[in-house]
């Protein structure tokens, strides 16, 4: 298996990610980030301080120690924005390749623009057309882009480090600063309006530090659905700017590292959402590392991503890809017939989501037979899932626990963005799906009609004689019609 790794030498911090290549899809190793703040020894020439060179290249010891053995050409290492802007990058290289002997590629600002795309596209689900937003430490990047392809992409000199500096200098805060760094950003940004609103966007992704941390103090003030909104941005400055000091910001989810930051980058967060007319964005964890890790092999580009997910997994953890692909097409049967949806715009993802849980459902059996269920939802929570969203794995994860077995409905866990009727009813048709496949081998094909009003009246219907025809299932489905009857929910079939 071929181990390669990426570092991202940022203007806030370093990141190195080491992961290896296995069934032709990318296995996560490890993850290391030192908060660096190399924009923060930029000064108004744009010379890098000794100082900030030395944070830099004293991390970048501590990388290589964990590099050691490790071919030059398995090792891609990209400087960003602010050894793109110091007159003095040379010197940051000559003393980082004292401790570091891997090359170092300072790369432009249309570069890391689409490597971030690339980043983002190749771990999320959305197809089509999206506008990803990055915002760094020195400069923040906007895409537009089809599937795999930017269509246009532009980096501008505005991130929370060096809006920190300009704005925020002694951590003092106040509506007035906080509105002149938001202007700024805005006038740095405004030519670029006209020309992204008429290419559009279906979806808005943002990714690193910044929209990650604000995604996280949203979720911890209860917006479970994940998503970023203008007047969500607008709750958290007034909530922001009731503090007079940096030090006296205490909003739930904030890390204590990130307080310095999270104050500049929200204003450029507000000014890219006023400014390209944002109506919701959600967080990716995808972003440049992942962009330049993706592009080791083209055999990483893909027009679904969630297959070639499942397919590493098939391979990774030896399933049963028959046995899988016929409890998919019961569950597909089934849940295109199920019409009681509490949440119905959460329909079409909520039946996707099924559809890769009866595919992945099993993986746990590598383990042990024996509670294949419990040993399936910690790998596929665990696991890195490109395609797939947090709460989305989160949901797989949920499924494959209850596809067999007991439970009680106090057991499932509460989702943050569906309903918790519509996940109930997703367990009890996988699980329906699961006991149709019991004999594990190919049986009597069949049209199951389903019936249900909610999800405590479930009706399935068989063609004539086609009970008598598999005692099994009769069997099974006796079993099953007990114990869902222990939950209130009532099973009939004929």
């Amino acid at each position: 298996m071929k181990e390669i790794a990426v570092v991202d030498l940022g203007s806030n911090s370093f990141h190195m990610i080491v992961a290896r290549i296995v069934n032709g899809s990318i296995q996560i190793l490890s993850r290391l980030k030192q908060k660096v703040q190399l924009a923060e020894g930029l000064d108004k020439d744009q010379v890098l301080s000794q100082q900030a060179i030395d944070r830099g290249v004293a991390c970048l010891a501590l990388f290589s120690e964990r590099l050691q053995g490790f071919p030059a050409e398995n090792v891609q290492v990209i400087g960003t924005y602010t050894l793109r802007r110091a007159v003095n990058s040379d010197e940051f290289l000559q003393q980082a390749a004292r401790v570091f002997p891997y090359k170092i590629n300072i790369i432009s600002g249309q570069q890391e623009a689409k490597l971030i795309y690339a980043g983002v596209s190749h771990t999320q689900p959305e197809k089509g057309r999206k506008l990803v937003i990055d915002i760094g430490g020195g400069s923040t990047e906007m895409i537009i882009g089809d599937d795999f392809t930017p269509l246009i992409a532009e980096s501008r000199h505005m991130g929370c480090v060096s809006f920190a500096k300009r704005f925020f200098a002694d951590g003092k805060l106040s509506a007035e600063r906080f509105q002149q760094a938001k202007q700024c950003a805005l006038e740095k940004i405004e030519d670029l309006a006209w020309e992204y609103r008429q290419l559009g966007w279906e979806a808005t992704l943002g990714s690193s530090g910044t929209i990650k941390t604000v995604s996280e103090v949203l979720l911890a003030l209860h917006f479970k659905d994940g998503l970023i909104t203008l007047p969500r941005l607008n709750e958290l400055v007034e909530r922001t700017l009731k503090a007079e000091h940096f030090s006296q910001i205490h909003l739930p989810g904030l890390h204590h590292n990130r307080i310095d930051v999270f104050v500049p980058g929200l204003a450029i967060l507000v000014a890219l959402f006023e400014n390209f007319q944002i109506k919701a964005m959600r967080y990716s964890d995808g972003a440049v590392r992942e962009g330049v890790m993706y592009n080791f092999e083209d055999k990483f580009r893909v027009s679904n991503i969630r297959e070639r997910t499942v397919n590493s997994l098939n391979q990774q953890f030896n399933l049963d890809r028959e046995q899988a692909a016929r409890v998919a097409h019961i569950a597909q049967m089934l849940a295109n017939q199920f019409n009681s949806w509490k949440e119905e715009k959460f329909a079409y993802e909520l039946r996707q989501i099924l559809f890769y849980a009866a595919l992945t459902h099993e993986v746990g059996i590598v383990i042990n037979h024996r509670n294949v269920q419990k040993h399936s939802a910690y790998i596929l929570q665990n696991t890195e899932l490109p395609g797939f969203d947090s709460e989305q794995q989160r949901l797989l994860a949920i499924l494959a626990r209850f596809h067999t077995g007991i439970f009680r409905i106090a057991d499932i866990p509460d989702c943050y963005r569906y309903n918790n009727e519509d996940v109930l009813a997703l367990i009890l048709l996988l699980r329906f799906a699961v006991l149709f496949n019991k004999t594990r081998q190919a049986t009597e094909q069949a049209e199951i009609s389903l019936s249900t009003n909610s999800t405590q009246k479930w009706q399935l219907l068989f063609p004539t004689n086609y009970l008598a025809r598999n005692p099994l299932l009769q069997t099974e489905l006796q079993q099953e019609q007990k114990f869902l009857a222990s939950l209130g929910i009532t099973l009939s079939y004929y």
